[in-house]
């Protein structure tokens, strides 16, 4: 079965409601995004900090999945399918795709703040004195700016392998993710499709360009791959 490895950024996500930093110029709900997304914004201001995340996990939890979602986890039947997301919500799953690797965390997701191994599920609010089994500050599930990423290196290897790449709803700003595309093979068919393409197809070795918001242009790439 032939592999396809897909990477999507918040575009996706936007268009089933859920609001993203980057149109608001570096504002995110009226916050800088360092204020609320680094480790010197954590020290500073827990409480600001958490209660950000808690007010976008409620938000998460009233929002569905959309079309590009759904087109995608159809492509499990023909395909193996690896997505890796830049977005920290659930909506792949819920459309139901089973491989999903998130780089910058799970906000449904809390850890401890002293040991990053320490995860547990969480769908309610983290607040001051919520502590893990180490008896320490429960945190968002959140890579920060200023954070390693953690699930980089498994994200190179399996774009090395990938035999078709997508990219989805990306600025292709985000670093280190927007160099996963280098990671293909230059033989490989490659998909982006966004409203307003970062790139062009010269840019890059069989690469087809899709001005088109997600779920328009996710389902129409979804049918010419399914035949």
């Amino acid at each position: 079965m032939k592999k396809i490895v897909v990477l999507t950024g918040a575009g996706i996500s936007a268009e089933s409601g859920l609001k993203t930093f980057r149109d608001a110029d570096g504002l995110w709900e009226g916050h800088d995004i360092y204020e609320v997304a680094s480790p010197e914004g954590w020290y500073k201001n827990k409480a600001l900090v958490l209660d950000f995340y808690n007010q976008r996990r409620k938000q998460l939890l009233n929002v569905i999945p959309n079309a590009a979602h759904f087109a995608f986890a159809s492509l499990e039947q023909f395909y193996e399918v690896t997505i890796i997301t830049q977005n920290v919500d659930d909506l792949h799953e819920r459309a139901g795709s089973s491989n999903i690797i998130h780089l910058h965390g799970e906000l449904l997701k809390s850890r401890s703040s002293m040991d990053e191994n320490l995860i547990y599920e969480c769908k309610s609010d983290i607040n001051l004195g919520d502590l893990c089994d180490k008896k320490t500050q429960l945190r968002p599930h959140i890579v920060w700016f200023g954070e390693m990423v953690p699930m980089l290196e498994k994200a190179m290897y399996i774009t090395t392998q990938a035999d078709i790449l997508m990219i989805v709803g990306t600025s292709m700003q985000v670093y280190p993710a927007a160099n996963l595309i280098r990671y293909a093979s230059s033989n490989i068919p490659k998909y982006f499709i966004d409203p307003k393409p970062a790139i062009q197809e010269n840019n890059f070795r069989n690469l087809t360009v899709l001005a088109e918001k997600a779920s328009i242009g996710v389902p129409h790439i979804v049918k010419q791959l399914i035949g």
